[in-house]
């Protein structure tokens, strides 16, 4: 038990690792767990749209694919100009004492392939959590999104996930919570 163990405390590095990314946008932020977080919610939302996937196949690529970086930190594009993070020696070395620690490359592996439907689906749903951040930060007066929302909408790779970004780009990130408002309500 003491393997798994360490391989809970690695994940909850990732609570603790920037995404590097937003330095670029000038506001917001998260961690990679946080990150993570979303990516996974939003497979879960897919994987009950989605009649063909597997949820937990899905879901469980989700709440993986990033789980490397809790030993090469999270580099954004610019900096993957210059370091070339080896994330399949992070993975290796993370699992090498874990007895279901295969399960968990191949999730990884199938997610970095962009095959399967599934990863399909995390992908987008990895580009739908970036999506969201990026029109809270629009919905709020940041203009950095607007160089990026086109790149990002770009990599989409399902209609499910171009279908969700649609909602999203025609939503406001609080249309949620202010629709119902009345300050009658007790």
């Amino acid at each position: 038990m003491k393997d798994i163990a360490d391989l809970l405390f690695e994940s909850q590095m990732l609570k603790k690792i920037p995404r590097s990314g937003y330095h670029f946008l000038g506001t917001g932020g998260e961690s990679v767990a946080e990150h993570c977080f979303s990516t996974t919610f939003v497979a879960y939302v897919m994987s009950s749209l989605e009649p063909d996937a597997d949820p937990l196949r899905l879901i469980s690529m989700c709440l993986v694919h990033d789980l490397a970086e809790a030993r090469t930190g999270d580099l954004n594009y610019v900096q993957k100009k210059y370091v070339k993070a080896d994330e399949a020696k992070a993975i290796a070395d993370t699992l090498r004492k874990i007895s279901f620690g295969d399960d968990i490359k191949a999730l990884i592996d199938e997610f970095n392939r962009q095959e399967t439907l599934e990863a399909k689906l995390a992908h987008d749903a990895d580009q739908i959590s970036f999506i969201l951040d990026l029109k809270s930060i629009s919905d709020i007066g940041g203009n950095a999104p607007e160089k990026w929302l086109p790149f990002v909408l770009g990599r989409l790779k399902t209609q499910l996930g171009k279908k969700l970004a649609e909602a999203i780009a025609n939503r406001n990130w609080d249309d949620w919570w202010i629709e119902d408002y009345s300050e009658d309500e007790k």
